[in-house]
């Protein structure tokens, strides 16, 4: 499908201009694409976003993730450090409701598209700013990419082993954190603008999505001194709660804390006797012996398959699960039965597997309409269709790379 019409989802309706690049900005458009928004990706001509080149596997010389983070996305290209590019996109954003854009702070304003400009022309529009250090502060318009913001925030801190240097998630999680707030707070803006018929700015910090996710952190430290240290694959106190490798050397994560499913974990494992060990016996106690009944878990597992471990751990409602990679998310039957993985079509490719729109909705779910576009693919449907523009003055762009 490639048209708007087909979207589903409660934002339907809604335009959103994105001029972000890489993650941040680009994951907020993806969240506001999947539940119905028109997004019109703008992309400086002939090289387009870098994310375009992004990830660690190819097919076929294309890179596959592009088709993720810019599915149900138009892209136009446009010159934004000519006058005439910074023109054609004021008049697109006029008739828009959303600008997305994670460039560093002072670009947009430099460009002639700050807040107080756009807002004169479309006093609706809600514009989204993500950064690494937010919009204003003395760290606002240094260079904050994800990692470091996951350094400020806390988070890079806390992750790993206490004897090692901290690890990182493996993901690019302060990127994707704050592009989620960012749309979060978008769609609050929205809600917000039915209200009052104004819009206003969405102003969305790397380092302080990740902090808004860091728990007790700052008032434990704030009443107590304490610091959060980095403890590998355990909470300290809170047992049994690890992963655990069973016979073929794969990783099952049990979670049998609470003193109901310890009684219940160890009924599961033929030892009942472990419930009413004084070093068992209660949650207290199993936090003070927490590597004992770690070595006791880890031999029972380590002795049957993890299908027969979680058969038994399901029958005796003790919460388990393996550490699933993609051949098991592919093979797992809860993953079909709610469609947790999309099959989309792909112009090169045929079809290909890519992770669901989340969260579900009842009544106006969202749903992928197209993969990644083509550099420039929408250019003449989006300047002839929006701003009425006439083939020859497209094509009189083209020739001066304005688009």
């Amino acid at each position: 499908m490639n048209d708007e019409t087909a979207a589903t989802g409660p934002l339907k309706g809604i335009r959103v201009v994105e001029m972000g690049q890489l993650i941040a900005g680009p994951f907020c458009g993806q969240l506001m694409g999947d539940f119905g928004a028109e997004v019109i990706k703008v992309e400086p001509p002939g090289i387009g976003d870098p994310m375009r080149e992004w990830g660690q596997q190819k097919k076929d010389g294309r890179p596959l993730w592009w088709s993720v983070i810019a599915r149900n996305k138009k892209s136009l290209t446009l010159d934004l450090r000519q006058p005439e590019g910074q023109e054609i996109a004021r008049q697109v954003i006029a008739k828009s409701d959303v600008l997305i854009e994670n460039f560093r702070p002072g670009t947009l304003e430099k460009w002639g598209m700050d807040y107080a400009t756009l807002s004169k022309l479309n006093p609706r529009l809600v514009m989204i700013r993500v950064s690494g250090y937010g919009q204003t502060g003395p760290y606002a318009k240094r260079p904050g990419y994800g990692q470091i913001g996951e350094a400020m925030g806390g988070l890079r801190y806390v992750i790993g082993d206490p004897d090692r240097v901290p690890a990182r998630a493996g993901i690019s999680i302060g990127d994707s954190l704050a592009a989620t707030y960012a749309c979060l707070g978008g769609i609050m803006a929205l809600y917000a603008r039915e209200k009052t018929g104004r819009g206003q700015v969405v102003d969305s910090a790397i380092y302080e999505a990740v902090l808004a996710m860091m728990e007790s952190l700052v008032i434990e430290y704030d009443q107590t001194g304490y610091i959060r240290e980095r403890t590998g694959s355990i909470l300290p106190g809170i047992a049994p709660s690890n992963i655990y490798a069973a016979k073929d050397g794969a990783l099952v994560m049990i979670s049998g804390n609470q003193d109901s499913v310890f009684k219940r974990l160890s009924k599961a494992m033929d030892q009942p006797e472990l419930a009413t060990d004084p070093r068992f016996v209660d949650h207290t106690a199993r936090g003070k012996n927490l590597a004992l009944l770690d070595d006791i878990i880890g031999q029972w597992t380590k002795a049957l398959m993890p299908d027969e471990i979680l058969k038994r751990l399901e029958a005796n409602d003790v919460p388990a699960g393996v550490a699933y990679r993609g051949p098991e998310m592919f093979a797992d039957a809860q993953y079909k039965a709610r469609q947790t993985i999309a099959k989309v079509a792909h112009p090169f490719f045929g079809e290909v597997a890519m992770q669901n729109v989340a969260p579900r909705m009842s009544e106006t779910p969202g749903n992928i309409r197209w993969v990644g576009p083509e550099l420039g693919s929408h250019n003449e449907a989006i300047l002839s269709g929006l701003l009425k523009m006439s083939a020859a003055e497209i094509a009189r762009l083209k020739q001066a790379r304005i688009i």
